[in-house]
């Protein structure tokens, strides 16, 4: 047996095994969901500053058109998704609490780009390997910035600042993210499958921009078809494809990284630290797009899955659509729905307005039945370790929920509550029904006033 084969099949320390229920939408084709009557882009939807609007109220803009913009390094400017006038502008809700201003759009009749024609300048025709060495890694890194390319994992941290040099820590080690290990959730599957090329251009512009002496495009094993497609898509460029163990949290960067390389993150620390830098494939699909096409991120792949959605699909959608036009498109709502998330059920965040816009960062749309939902009414803890045992980053759940509940702040920074990635694991095993993770959410507020 090899290194490499022992070190994929120990993985990293914790995780959980919750029931996938990807089939309702893994086998379905990426659709493009009609232009919408109107998009609100939120001003911020990345880590890091916000966005001022550089656009007026009835102004009309293009499709691709910046619309806000900011001088800050970590930061990302938001374009138009559709062709339309600016509206008056407005606030809205993002499904993680926070509220944003928004650039509104009204449609436009005519669209430049609709259905397959938009498919196409986004993720179709020809995308030439041999000619990634002409671009420069400033110009790599710049057409990111301007394009306002963002991790489309989740993180949306800005992918400039990822692939911009640091002399000081050159990165040996290029990671693309095709671990889609949140339940339900297929939109990087289907991408992997009906896009491959894209995403190896964008991996190799990535290497160019960062330096980076190797590249693998690491996969679960519960996705042969995409490995395959992958694997075709590779061959001669000398990335590898890397196939990992199936285990909730294998997306996460730390735990990546820790399978793949048997390297450790350290604690408050980046990949960025021990040579290393992750993508995910959408995003390498984006860079690709942004370098050799000059366009914006301005539409993202998500799945609307669930047992309480009628039709569950993968769509190409406007960023600023609401999550009302994608459940409208998808049959509506089923008679037994009882809870909307954005994102998948185990890191998304429970949705109050089907209006909110959809964000870089959105990656799915999960709607899910009482059935689906049920669980045992919540008891004392018990004690029995399974949230210590099932936790990633190795930190004591059950003490932080404690101290978060008995309002006091000092524990949390010796049990290290900042090191919690939200990931569920400590929820999903607990047998006391305790809501974890929402508790420790709170204990980083908490600690943030200290």
């Amino acid at each position: 047996m090899t290194p490499m084969t022992l070190a994929l099949r120990r993985g990293f320390p914790g995780g959980v095994h919750p029931a996938e229920r990807k089939s309702l939408a893994a086998e379905r084709p990426i659709e493009v969901l009609p232009t919408p009557g109107e998009v609100r882009i939120a001003l911020l939807q990345h880590l890091g500053a916000a966005c001022e609007p550089t656009r007026e109220p009835r102004d009309e803009v293009s499709l691709g058109d910046v619309v806000g913009q900011s001088e800050a390094f970590v930061s990302a400017p938001v374009h138009a998704s559709i062709s339309g006038t600016i509206a008056r502008a407005r606030m809205a809700t993002l499904p993680n609490g926070r509220h944003v201003g928004v650039v509104v759009i009204k449609a436009a009749d005519e669209q430049p780009l609709a259905g397959r024609a938009l498919w196409d300048d986004v993720y179709g025709g020809d995308w030439p390997l041999d000619a990634v060495e002409r671009y420069e890694p400033a110009q790599i890194v710049e057409a990111a910035r301007t394009a306002g390319l963002v991790g489309l994992g989740g993180a949306a941290f800005p992918t400039h600042v990822k692939l911009a040099r640091n002399e000081a820590k050159p990165i040996h080690t290029l990671l693309i993210n095709g671990c889609e290990c949140e339940p339900y959730l297929a939109a990087d599957y289907r991408l992997m499958v009906e896009a491959p090329e894209p995403i190896v251009a964008g991996a190799l512009l990535a290497r160019r921009a960062t330096g980076a002496r190797t590249v693998q495009i690491c996969v679960e094993d519960n996705k042969p078809a995409a490995v395959e497609r992958l694997r075709q898509a590779t061959a001669g460029t000398g990335i590898r494809v890397r196939v990992v163990r199936t285990k909730y949290p294998q997306g996460g960067e730390k735990q990546l990284i820790l399978s793949v390389l048997r390297a450790e993150v350290p604690a408050g620390g980046l990949p960025l630290d021990i040579g290393v830098v992750v993508m995910n494939v959408g995003t390498a699909a984006a860079l690709a797009r942004a370098v050799v096409r000059g366009k914006p991120l301005a539409h993202r792949v998500v799945t609307v899955s669930g047992g309480g959605i009628r039709e569950p699909k993968n769509l190409l959608v406007s960023v600023g659509a609401s999550y009302a036009d994608l459940v409208d498109y998808c049959g509506g709502l089923a008679d037994d729905a009882a809870r909307v998330v954005a994102g998948g059920p185990m890191m998304g965040f429970s949705l109050a307005d089907l209006r909110a816009p959809v964000t870089k960062g959105t990656s799915g749309l999960t709607v899910l039945t009482k059935s689906e939902l049920e669980r045992a009414d919540e008891t004392a803890c018990i004690r029995c370790g399974r949230c210590v045992e099932v936790c990633p980053v190795k930190i004591v759940p059950t003490k932080l929920a404690q101290a978060v509940r008995a309002n006091s702040p000092e524990p949390l920074d010796r049990y290290h509550v900042t090191a919690c990635i939200e990931c569920g694991c400590c929820a999903f095993a607990c047998p006391a029904g305790i809501p974890l993770v929402q508790l420790l959410r709170i204990g980083k507020t908490m600690k943030s006033k200290k």
